[in-house]
């Protein structure tokens, strides 16, 4: 069926938009005491994820963690859960809502209800500089959910056991001990790291091209609570192809921990104070 074009439709797309959720009144991200609390740490560990594979790590609150780009372009896919309460974790749609579609530095990871606090800061991007480019698109999405085996085979009727969705269970079943029917239901909607995605202006599709990410490139980001990570180094590589398959070519992601050699001056973020009556 087809609709007539009203007359005004012209009056109606001019509407000039309204931002939902304003944000000048979030706190200080206070980058400045952060700058000088990383330049005095010190690296206290390491994980190193295997391409297609994913791995846990801990970061204590008042730590710094980097991801870094280590032997080719790879886009990593990354939880956040708080080690206090797993149950507690990341919320990519908020932090969409709050801070946009792709994150960088100054920017911060909410929780999920009802703690709605945030988790982490990000305090150092080496691709910051990627912005947006001419197609809409840009790095560390949060508007991709992460790659899962019930999409692809919904869209194949394949069976694919490496996805991040998979990649990032398995590695929480082996951090707590947890039986798949226990760990799947905590993982969540990522950080997509390095991955270089938006929308297309023709048909709204979210779409992925090759991302900028170099060895050496990294993102860092400062745990204002104590956290468990996840991090899946997806099967698509830098994703400029596909995703969910064996023929992209995949690279290892290096995760470090830094302890600042004392306390951080800032206060831990306690859980959002709303009551309901």
């Amino acid at each position: 069926m087809s609709h007539r074009i009203p007359p005004d439709s012209a009056e109606r797309r001019a509407i000039a938009p309204v931002i939902c959720y304003p944000n000048e009144t979030l706190p200080d991200p206070d980058l400045a005491t952060l700058a000088g609390a990383r330049d005095a740490a010190r690296k206290t560990g390491e994980c190193l994820v295997p391409p297609r594979e994913g791995r846990c790590f801990h970061v204590p609150a008042g730590h710094f963690f980097r991801i870094t780009s280590v032997e080719g372009p790879q886009v990593g896919d990354m939880n956040l859960w708080s080690a206090a309460d797993p149950r507690e974790r990341f919320y990519s749609g908020k932090t969409r809502a709050l801070h946009g579609t792709h994150l960088t530095r100054g920017d911060r990871l909410w929780s999920s209800f009802p703690g709605l606090r945030p988790m982490a800061t990000i305090t150092e991007d080496t691709l910051e500089w990627y912005g947006i480019d001419e197609f809409g698109g840009s790095v560390h999405d949060v508007i991709g959910t992460r790659c899962d085996p019930y999409t692809h085979h919904l869209l194949s009727g394949d069976d694919y056991h490496h996805c991040c969705h998979s990649n990032l269970t398995n590695a929480l079943m082996a951090e707590l001990n947890l039986t798949r029917e226990m760990a799947e239901p905590l993982v969540h909607d990522v950080l997509n790291v390095f991955m270089c995605t938006g929308f297309t202006r023709d048909t709204g599709q979210y779409f992925m091209k090759a991302s900028p990410v170099r060895p050496g490139d990294y993102l860092e980001i400062f745990a204002e609570i104590d956290l468990i990570g996840g991090l899946s180094a997806c099967p698509g590589g830098d994703c400029g192809s596909q995703h969910s398959s064996d023929t992209a070519v995949c690279h290892p992601l290096l995760v470090e921990v830094f302890a600042p050699t004392g306390p951080v001056s800032r206060p831990r973020p306690a859980p959002n104070g709303y009551r309901w009556p």
